[in-house]
C-alpha cells in the first residue's frame, strides 16, 4: 500500500511565526558573566508543592497530644487529678 499527496500551490510561509531565537556555540571556552540585573535575582525558587488536608477526630487529636507530652507535662496533670494522666504516669513508671 502505498499514499501520495500531491499538491498544485506551494506552501506559503506563516505571517504569525516569530523568528528563531539565535543558538550559542556550546564549545565556546569562557561563559557569559550574568548582568547585574541577573546577580540580584535569588537563583533558586522552589515551587509551592501541593499541599493535602487531613481532619482527624477529638480522640484522634486528644491521643496524638498526650503522646508528644513529656514525663514533667504528665506529672502535673496527675496533681490536678487527671485520671488518665494518672494511668500514663502508672504504665511509664512500670516500664522502667
Amino acid at each position: 500500500m502505498s499514499l501520495s499527496i500531491h499538491s498544485k500551490a506551494p506552501a506559503a510561509p506563516a505571517a504569525n511565526l516569530a523568528p528563531a531565537p539565535a543558538v550559542k556555540s556550546t564549545s565556546d571556552p569562557k561563559p557569559a558573566a550574568p548582568s547585574r540585573k541577573q546577580a540580584s535575582l535569588p537563583t533558586a525558587i522552589a515551587p509551592k508543592a501541593a499541599q493535602d488536608t487531613v481532619q482527624i477526630s477529638t480522640a484522634a487529636h486528644s491521643a496524638l497530644q498526650e503522646s508528644k507530652q513529656t514525663q514533667a507535662q504528665t506529672v502535673q496533670e496527675v496533681a490536678r487529678g487527671d485520671r488518665q494522666a494518672v494511668k500514663l504516669l502508672a504504665k511509664e513508671t512500670a516500664s522502667k
